[in-house]
C-alpha cells in the first residue's frame, strides 16, 4: 500500500434445433474458454500493474459525479461490450513489423512513381494525395492498433503520478465548493483474492491471487463548509453602483449559501451583462473582484463584491447610439457608385438596390436611435434578422464617435451602429433522390423544392414542392394472404404530392401588430398540399390547407396556433373485391378501418407548444415537450343535418362527412449526458382522441336496405396508433393493441367465421389498431461503438385501447384497474451510424410481452427471428 496525501406468434424452431443447439454450446464454451484464459494481464511489461477499479468514499455534500471527472486515470470499460477482451483479441492478428515494412513500401513505391510522372502536376497531384491516404492509414494502425483493437481499450497500465495529480485536483475542487479545511488522500491496494468465473472454462480454480491488479480508493475528508454570512459590496463609481444595487434581487449569490467559485464566476458574468445592458459599452468582467474573508464566525465567509473605476482615473461611461445605418447589400461593391440611402424611422437604409422593404426590416431592429447601448438588444437584433432567411449572414458593430462630435459630458459616449447584412441567393433549389425500405420493399422517390426568397419585397420566403415515389406498405388487411400465412403481405404504392408554402415574418391580423411581439419572432404560414396514393385496391386524395401562427417564447420554445385547418379526403376508386373486406371487418370485427375511405371533410383549429433544448445530434443534456391540442367539426350542425347517408357499396361517391371530434397528445423526453458520448433518454408520451358527440349514420346496402345507427365516429387519421420504429419497436407500425384483444384471421372463403389450421385460430398481425387512448415510454442506453458507429440498448412499452365498450372486441376498452397489465413490452439493440449531417439507425427488437397473445402473454419464451416475434426497424435519425 502506497499513501498519497494532501490537506484539500411462434417460434423458428429451426433456430434451435438439436444439432444446431449442440453445436452453439460447443462454440460457446471454446469462446468462453478463450476469454477465461487469455487475461490483459498478459500485455504488461514487468513491473507494470493494471488498473482496476477506482472508488471515491468519503464524500458527504459534494458532487460525487463532478469528483469522478477529475480523476486522471479510469479502469477499462466492461459495459456494454468488455473492450480490454476485443483489444486483445486485435493483438492476435496485429503485426508491427508488417505494418511498417508496408508502410516503407508504400512510401518507396509512390516516390517511384512520382519521378516517372515528371512534370504533369495533374498526375503527381493524385499520386501525392494517395500516398496521403495510404500512409494515414497505416500510420493509424501503428499509433491505435488495427480496426479490432481500435474497437476495444488498450489495458490502462496504473500509473502512480496521475493518482498524485489526482489528489491535487480533487482538494482544488473541494476548496472552490466551500470545504476549505478539506484533505484528501489516495491509496492503492492490491487485490490478494479475486474470483473470475471464466476459468472454469479452462478448467481452472475460478479464485485466484492477483498481484498485477490495483484498486485506488481516493478517500476525501470534507470538513465544515463554509456559508455566507455577510455580502458586501464597494463600488467607487455611484452610477455603476446605483444600478448594482438595484439589481441585488437577481443575484446568485445568498446569504446562507454555501460558497463556490463557480457561482462566483457566474456572478462576475451577470454582473458584467446588466452594465453592458445598461449602456456601459466598455465594461468588462476584469473589473469586477470578489473577496472572500474567513477570519470572522467558524466556517462562515464574509464576501465582498469590488467594481474598479478604468485605469487613469476615468469613471465608466454611458454610451448613447447616435446613428444606426443598415447595409443591406453587405460584400457587394458597385465601383463609382454609392449606395442609395432611405430613412425610416431614423433609421439610415443604404443599398445599391433597394430589394427588402424597411417596413419589414425595421420591426426587427432593436438597436434605436437615441436609445442607450445594450448587449442584449443587439444580440437579438442579430438573431431576428437571422430568422427571416433573407441574409447569409448579418453583424452589428459600433464605433465610439469621438472628437469635435463627442459630447463634451466626459461620463457620457456616443456610438454610431452599422448592420451589415448579406443578402442570400434569391432563388434555391433542391433536388434529393434516394430510396425509401418500408414493408421489406424498397422504393425509390424524388423530391424537387424551390425556395423563393423576398418574393413581394417584404422577406416574404415561398416554397414549392413535388414528390412523386414508389413506397412499401403492408397490407392493411392481411386478408388477401395466402392461406394459412403469418407473414406480412406487401406491395409497392405510388404516391404523388405537391405542396406550396408561404411565411410571412409577421402576424397577418386586421390590425397593427404591437413592436414588442417582434422579439418572439412572429411568422405567419399559409400551406397548401395536395397527396395522390393509389395501390391495387384503391386510390385516395388528399388535399389540406393551413393557416398558421408561429412564434418563438425562447430559443428553444416554439408555439404554433392554426385557427384554420381543412382537410377534404375522397376516395377516387375503391375495387369491389376491396370494398367487401372493408364491409365485413366493420361487421365482424368492429374495425373502424372503412371510415378512412369515406370521403371526409374535416375543418379543425390546433395548437401546439414545442420545447426543445436539444440538437439535431441529439449531443446535449436536454428536455423535450410536445403539448398538441385539437378540436375538429365544431361547426357541422351548421351546414350538415344528420343522420348522414353513407353507400356502403359506393364509398367513393358518398357525400363529404364531418365528424366532430377533439384530440390531445403529450410526448416528454429527457436526455442524460452521462460521458461525452453515452447518454441514457427515456420518453413517456400519452394522447387522448374521441368523438364530442355522437352521430347518426343511415347505411344503404346494395339491395336499397337502409339501417341507420348512432356512433361516436372520429376521422381515420385523427385516431391513435403504436407500434413502429418511432414507437413500440417490437411491433410493426400501427399493428400493436387494442388492449388485450386478441385479433384473429378470418376465413377468406367463409368472412362470417374465423380460419383456422390444424384445428387452431390463426393470429392476425396485419390489421392496423386505431385507438382512442395512448400510453408509452421507452427507455434507452446510447453509447460508443466504433469511429462514427455507435450502439443502443432499449425498452419500449406502450399500448392503445378503445374508449367504450365494443362487444366485438373484448379487452379493448381502457380501464383504470386493469390498463397496467396490458401494456406490451418489447425490448432490443440498434445501431447508429453518425455521418453529422445524417443519422442512420437500424434497431432490432424482440417481444417481451404481449398482451394480446393468448394463453401465455409472455411472448420471449418464443423466442425466434419470425416477423410476428422480432422487427427490424431501419430508419433516419434517432426514434426519439
Amino acid at each position: 500500500m502506497k499513501p498519497y496525501s494532501q490537506m484539500n406468434g411462434q417460434p423458428f424452431r429451426v433456430l434451435f434445433s438439436d444439432k444446431l443447439t449442440v453445436r452453439l454450446a460447443v462454440g460457446g464454451l471454446l469462446l468462453a474458454g478463450s476469454l477465461g484464459s487469455c487475461s490483459p494481464l498478459r500485455l504488461l511489461r514487468p513491473g507494470q500493474r493494471l488498473l482496476s477499479q477506482v472508488r471515491i468514499a468519503g464524500e458527504q455534500k459534494a458532487d460525487a459525479e463532478r469528483l469522478q471527472t477529475l480523476v486522471q486515470q479510469k479502469p477499462n470499460s466492461t459495459f456494454p461490450l468488455p473492450k480490454v477482451a476485443i483489444y486483445q483479441l486485435g493483438r492476435f492478428f496485429y503485426n508491427e513489423e508488417r505494418i511498417r515494412g508496408k508502410l516503407e513500401d508504400d512510401r518507396t513505391r509512390f516516390s517511384q512513381l512520382i519521378k516517372q510522372a515528371g512534370t504533369d502536376s495533374a498526375r503527381v497531384g493524385q499520386l501525392l494525395t494517395k500516398r496521403e491516404r495510404h500512409v494515414r492509414r497505416h500510420q493509424l494502425a501503428l499509433d491505435r492498433g488495427n480496426a479490432i483493437m481500435r474497437l476495444g481499450e488498450p489495458p490502462v497500465i496504473y500509473d502512480s503520478s496521475l493518482t498524485a495529480t489526482s489528489v491535487e485536483q480533487l482538494g482544488i475542487f473541494l476548496k472552490s465548493k466551500g470545504f476549505f479545511r478539506s484533505s484528501v488522500a489516495a491509496t492503492d491496494t492490491v487485490p490478494t483474492r479475486r474470483f473470475a468465473p471464466l476459468r472454469l472454462f479452462a478448467l481452472q480454480s475460478p479464485f485466484r491471487t492477483d498481484s498485477q491488479r490495483v484498486t485506488v480508493t481516493y478517500h476525501i475528508h470534507e470538513g465544515p463548509a463554509f456559508h455566507y454570512s455577510q455580502l458586501d459590496y464597494d463600488i467607487a463609481d455611484t452610477t455603476v453602483a446605483r444600478r448594482v444595487l438595484a439589481s441585488q434581487p437577481q443575484s446568485l449569490l445568498r446569504v446562507g449559501d454555501r460558497y463556490d467559485e463557480e457561482v462566483v464566476g457566474n456572478e462576475r458574468a451577470r454582473i458584467e451583462n446588466l452594465l453592458k445592458n445598461q449602456g456601459f459599452y466598455d465594461f468588462r468582467q476584469q473589473y469586477v473582484t470578489l473577496e472572500a474573508d474567513t477570519s470572522f464566525v467558524p466556517a462562515t465567509v464574509r464576501l465582498r463584491t469590488l467594481i474598479a473605476d478604468p485605469p487613469r482615473g476615468n469613471q465608466h461611461r454611458l454610451y448613447t447610439i447616435r446613428h444606426v445605418n443598415f447595409i443591406t447589400d453587405a460584400g457587394i461593391v458597385r465601383f463609382g457608385r454609392e449606395r442609395d440611402t432611405l430613412v425610416r424611422d431614423s433609421v439610415y437604409y443604404l443599398s445599391y438596390r433597394h430589394r427588402f422593404g424597411t417596413k419589414t426590416l425595421d420591426r426587427k431592429l432593436e438597436v434605436r436611435p437615441g436609445d442607450a447601448y445594450s448587449l442584449l438588444n443587439t444580440q437579438l437584433t442579430q438573431r431576428q434578422l437571422a430568422s427571416l432567411d433573407m441574409f447569409r449572414f448579418s453583424t452589428v458593430t459600433y464605433r465610439r464617435v469621438r472628437g469635435p462630435e463627442a459630447a463634451r459630458d466626459s461620463a457620457r459616449g456616443l456610438l454610431d451602429a452599422t448592420i451589415n447584412a448579406s443578402p442570400a441567393k434569391k432563388f434555391q433549389e433542391t433536388v434529393e433522390g434516394g430510396a425509401t425500405y418500408v414493408a421489406e420493399l424498397v422504393g425509390p422517390f424524388a423530391n424537387l423544392r424551390l425556395k423563393v426568397r423576398n418574393v413581394f419585397g417584404g422577406a416574404e420566403l415561398l416554397e414549392f414542392g413535388v414528390r412523386a415515389g414508389f413506397e412499401g406498405q403492408y397490407d392493411i388487411t392481411g386478408n388477401n394472404n395466402e392461406r394459412g400465412s403469418t407473414t406480412l403481405n406487401s406491395q409497392l404504392t405510388t404516391q404523388l404530392g405537391a405542396n406550396v408554402n408561404l411565411v410571412l415574418p409577421q402576424f397577418l391580423v386586421p390590425w397593427r401588430p404591437n413592436r414588442y411581439l417582434t422579439r418572439y419572432n412572429p411568422r405567419t404560414r399559409l400551406n397548401a398540399s395536395y397527396t395522390y396514393v393509389q395501390r391495387p385496391d384503391y386510390t385516395r386524395t388528399n388535399v389540406e390547407g393551413t393557416f398558421d401562427y408561429l412564434w418563438q417564447r425562447s430559443a428553444f420554445h416554439q408555439y404554433v396556433f392554426t385557427p384554420l385547418d381543412v382537410s377534404i379526403i375522397r376516395t377516387a376508386d375503391l375495387s369491389a373485391r376491396f370494398d367487401s373486406i372493408l364491409q365485413n371487418l366493420r361487421f365482424q370485427q368492429g374495425s373502424p378501418l372503412y371510415r378512412s375511405f369515406d370521403n371526409l371533410f374535416i375543418p379543425s383549429l390546433n395548437v401546439t407548444s414545442l420545447f426543445n433544448s436539444n440538437d439535431f445530434n441529439e449531443t446535449r443534456d436536454a428536455k423535450y415537450l410536445r403539448l398538441f391540442v385539437e378540436v375538429g367539426g365544431l361547426t357541422r350542425r351548421l351546414y350538415q343535418q344528420q343522420p348522414l347517408v353513407s353507400y356502403t357499396n359506393d364509398l367513393k361517391n358518398n357525400k363529404l362527412k364531418i365528424y366532430d371530434f377533439g384530440k390531445i397528445t403529450a410526448d416528454y423526453r429527457r436526455y442524460y449526458k452521462l460521458t461525452p458520448r453515452t447518454y441514457f433518454v427515456y420518453r413517456l408520451a400519452g394522447g387522448l382522441a374521441t368523438a364530442l358527440t355522437s352521430t347518426n349514420i343511415t347505411s344503404v346496402a346494395k339491395d336499397g336496405s337502409r339501417s341507420t345507427e348512432t356512433a361516436y365516429l372520429v376521422p381515420y387519421d385523427k385516431y391513435l396508433f403504436a407500434g413502429g420504429s418511432s414507437s413500440v419497436r417490437a411491433w410493426k407500425p400501427r399493428r400493436l393493441g387494442l388492449g388485450s384483444y386478441t385479433q384473429y384471421k378470418y376465413d377468406p372463403n367463409d368472412p362470417s367465421q374465423f380460419l383456422r389450421i390444424n384445428g387452431s385460430l390463426v393470429r392476425d398481425y396485419n390489421l392496423e389498431q386505431p385507438g382512442e387512448v395512448l400510453l408509452e415510454g421507452n427507455v434507452e442506453y446510447r453509447f460508443p461503438l466504433y469511429s462514427f458507429i455507435n450502439g443502443a440498448l432499449f425498452t419500449d412499452v406502450g399500448n392503445v385501447w378503445a374508449l367504450r365498450p365494443n362487444a366485438q372486441q373484448p379487452g379493448a376498452q381502457f380501464k383504470v384497474n386493469e390498463f397496467y397489465r396490458q401494456l406490451a413490452v418489447g425490448s432490443g439493440f440498434g445501431f447508429r451510424f453518425d455521418f453529422t449531417f445524417l443519422i442512420l439507425r437500424l434497431d432490432v427488437a424482440t417481444k417481451v410481452y404481449d398482451p394480446t397473445a393468448p394463453g401465455s402473454k409472455w411472448a420471449i419464451r418464443k423466442f425466434s427471428f419470425r416477423e410476428d416475434q422480432t422487427a427490424f426497424n431501419l430508419g433516419i435519425g434517432y426514434p426519439f
